[in-house]
């Protein structure tokens, strides 16, 4: 999935993310998300320079100087119009997925040097209920 914009369209109250299929058919999935969330999207979508680090930012640096990477981020399920999501970091020590919120782990894909891939359910894009998350993928032990 690319993400092509984040947008406060008035009267509007939230944010919508706009994603898209990297290859045909190019559907689309949009969502809101909070402002604060939605700027900090937007910050990492447009390459924005801040004078001090956001927390993305320091989280990304953070990352880097202990030599791990923002393998995936996964757009895993729907629930009551909420989006669940999951970060895949990848270290010398193995592989590491834990649950996250969409915006964070699209925020943190965009402040990769090259951006890390965004993955989602292929049931997300089939409709507008509820998606249960798929049974986990196994993480290689961390020792």
């Amino acid at each position: 999935m690319d993400v092509l914009s984040v947008a406060l369209d008035l009267p509007g109250q939230y944010p919508t993310v706009h994603l898209q299929e990297a290859e045909p058919p190019l559907r689309d999935l949009v969502f809101s998300i909070g402002l604060p969330e939605g700027t900090a999207l937007a910050h990492a979508l447009r390459k924005v320079a801040t004078p001090r680090p956001l927390t993305h930012e320091l989280f990304t640096s953070a990352l880097e100087q202990l030599g791990a990477d923002v393998a995936a981020v996964r757009l895993i399920g729907r629930h009551g119009g909420t989006y669940l999501a999951e970060l895949v970091l990848s270290g010398p020590r193995g592989t590491l997925t834990l649950p996250c919120r969409p915006s964070d782990g699209l925020t943190l894909a965009l402040r990769r040097t090259v951006p890390s891939p965004v993955l989602a359910d292929e049931r997300l894009l089939e409709g507008g209920g509820d998606v249960e998350p798929a049974a986990p993928a196994p993480s290689l032990p961390a020792g």
